[in-house]
């Protein structure tokens, strides 16, 4: 399940429970297409506090959306993932110098409002 988190609507803002589905999958996707539509970039803040896994269909889904974005990563200027897992944490920074374009932060749960702040924090459309 998903759960769309206030934001400003340049940022995509989202927590996951439980485990993402395909149908989870596409309502993201909807979501963050209509804000790159309206603004031309979208930050987003990813709490992974209470994800438990990926569906095989959510996880093709998340394959396939991630091949189609190669080339238009600069869509999507600033990702944070707010995780309490100090693993995920290690493999968000150490993954941000292979992603052109994009800047991505680690957060603790604590920090989730600095996070989405954070996340947004560009001149929307400025690419």
């Amino acid at each position: 399940m998903i759960d769309i988190l206030d934001a400003p609507d340049h940022v995509f803002a989202v927590r996951f429970v439980g485990a993402l589905t395909g149908n989870d999958f596409d309502l993201m996707k909807r979501e963050i297409e209509a804000r790159i539509a309206r603004h031309g970039r979208v930050g987003v803040a990813a709490d992974l506090t209470e994800l438990s896994g990926l569906t095989p269909q959510a996880l093709l889904k998340d394959l396939r959306y991630n091949i189609e974005k190669l080339g238009h990563w600069d869509q999507f200027p600033r990702e944070a993932v707010i995780t309490q897992r100090s693993w995920i944490a290690a493999v968000t920074e150490a993954v941000h110098p292979f992603v052109p374009k994009v800047e991505v932060r680690a957060f603790r749960p604590e920090q989730r409002d600095e996070a989405i702040a954070w996340a947004g924090d560009f001149l929307p459309g400025a690419a």
